[in-house]
């Protein structure tokens, strides 16, 4: 599916969480799966992809892991990052020239498993529509709502989980993020600042391994992935 004639793909990942929920001694995005970091992983797999020829890393601005990376010797460009994600985002994005970079992906640190396949699909669907989309799996499990107790059970139709990479146009997506912070909505992925800024975002369905490592048993459960593919 590798199309060289992509446009100039700029790619970002938000890399300055901290992943408290790991209960690891590190940001999750600096524990080492198969011999690697999970970021170096993540960025790997970006950089198989045609047409994305610069990446952005948003990182802390205290990180003191990523100099012992081999991505700290390579050609990624490191970007101070923001609280929460979404300033992350447009921290790097701020540096992205929209004429040489027309459209950005934005790539999770812990989605190590992302295939090839799966974005350039992405890319080669929106690139073809003309407007932005994500990769996102269809929910295949019954859906409840509630706290403590079940308060009721939602249809499991038209549901997507969302994953990344996400893809849009450049300016698009940094005047979306603007607006949105500057307005004070709350945002969890770029996506949901395109919706709010009331552009139309494409569903593509990727695979399900490309799991993002949230919890101690995602580390496990990624190695297995690897394992397998290997």
């Amino acid at each position: 599916m590798t199309n060289l004639n992509y446009p100039a793909i700029a790619a970002i990942v938000p890399a300055a969480g901290v992943g408290k929920r790991m209960q690891a001694d590190r940001p999750k995005q600096y524990l080492v799966l198969h011999g690697k970091t999970i970021l170096e992983h993540s960025v790997a797999r970006l950089q198989s992809v045609a047409g994305v020829e610069q990446i952005w890393l948003a990182l802390a601005a205290d990180d003191p892991y990523f100099d012992a990376t081999a991505l700290s010797h390579s050609n990624v460009i490191r970007v101070k990052g923001g609280d929460e994600r979404m300033h992350s985002v447009l921290s790097a994005l701020n540096f992205v020239d929209e004429h040489q970079y027309p459209w950005v992906l934005v790539h999770d640190a812990a989605r190590p498993l992302v295939r090839q396949t799966d974005i350039e699909l992405l890319i080669q669907r929106c690139l073809a529509r003309g407007e932005g989309g994500i990769l996102a799996c269809r929910v295949r499990d019954t859906m409840k709502r509630g706290e403590l107790m079940v308060a009721e059970t939602v249809s499991r139709e038209h549901l997507w989980h969302a994953l990344t990479p996400q893809f849009f146009p450049t300016a698009l997506l940094k005047a979306a993020l603007h607006d949105a912070i500057s307005a004070g909505v709350h945002i969890t992925d770029e996506a949901s600042a395109m919706e709010w800024a009331g552009h139309s975002v494409l569903l593509v369905e990727g695979h399900s391994d490309n799991i993002k490592i949230t919890q101690p048993a995602d580390l496990a459960l990624a190695a297995f992935y690897l394992e397998q593919s290997s």
